[in-house]
């Protein structure tokens, strides 16, 4: 048995998990909802914010609690990534997904943890923290959502045939001429514009049908909801076809192209 599915086979640790992702959703909140935001810049000048700091370090102490055999790979901690070289299994998060977004106070972003086995995203948890939603799952696993109210009620998600027009998912902060031109080579199409991971999260929902990602993304961005889009049935693959890889020694994904049901 997997670690992914050992972790659908166990309803405490699940639970624990989903919960954990909430959490993180709600530290972020409380920034978010704050008049200060205390916004640095990294070495490759992408932004990072208070939230992205509290978020990761709320993440760790929950799974050292939760999983404490499996090592964690997180954005926020550049020491953390030969983890990856050294070992089949991991956790990847990205504490917060779509800071740009987060800056904006558009609410579209994410909190993403993934579990890599061999290679693979083989589960995944994407929290939405503004529409107080997590989503899980993950390849042959199924995939749900749960909105954490008082109700706390399980569904599940499922892809749809793509509609015509095709509703084209694209970067609200990356739309570029390449994407463009291929989204103009589909046909008749519906462009839907979403921030961080929630555009493979809307095809699981079977809200959209095609996202197609012609700039640079990190392994961090895409795990956690390529596992639940793949549970969902839908698939996310290299613009070659290929599988997407993960735990390379460049953390940069290849461009890539995620799809509901044809």
């Amino acid at each position: 048995m997997s670690q992914a599915q050992a972790i659908m086979a166990n309803p405490q640790l699940l639970h624990g998990l989903v919960q954990l992702t909430k959490e993180a959703g709600d530290v972020i909140l409380q920034i978010y909802h704050s008049d200060d935001f205390k916004i640095q810049s990294k070495a490759d000048q992408s932004p990072v914010t208070a939230a992205d700091l509290a978020a990761h370090h709320h993440i760790m102490a929950g799974l050292e609690q939760l999983t404490p055999h499996i090592p964690v790979v997180s954005e926020e901690d550049a020491n953390s990534l030969s983890i990856a070289q050294k070992n089949t299994c991991y956790w990847l998060i990205d504490p917060l997904d779509g800071t740009k977004e987060f800056i904006s106070k558009n609410g579209q972003f994410t909190v993403n943890l993934a579990l890599i086995e061999d290679k693979k995203t083989n589960f995944g948890l994407v929290g939405e923290p503004v529409a107080n939603m997590v989503y899980w799952g993950g390849n042959k696993l199924g995939a749900f959502k749960q909105e954490q109210s008082t109700a706390n009620t399980i569904c599940a998600i499922k892809c749809v045939k793509a509609q015509q027009p095709i509703r084209v998912l694209a970067s609200k902060s990356h739309l570029n001429e390449a994407t463009k031109q291929l989204i103009n080579e589909l046909g008749p199409s519906t462009l839907i514009q979403a921030g961080s991971s929630l555009k493979f999260i809307r095809i699981a929902q079977g809200l959209a049908d095609y996202y197609p990602r012609l700039a640079p993304t990190c392994e961090w961005d895409t795990a956690a909801a390529q596992a639940v889009l793949e549970g969902a049935g839908g698939s996310v693959r290299q613009a070659s076809g290929e599988a997407m890889i993960y735990g390379k020694i460049n953390i940069l994904n290849p461009y890539f192209i995620a799809l509901g049901l044809n």
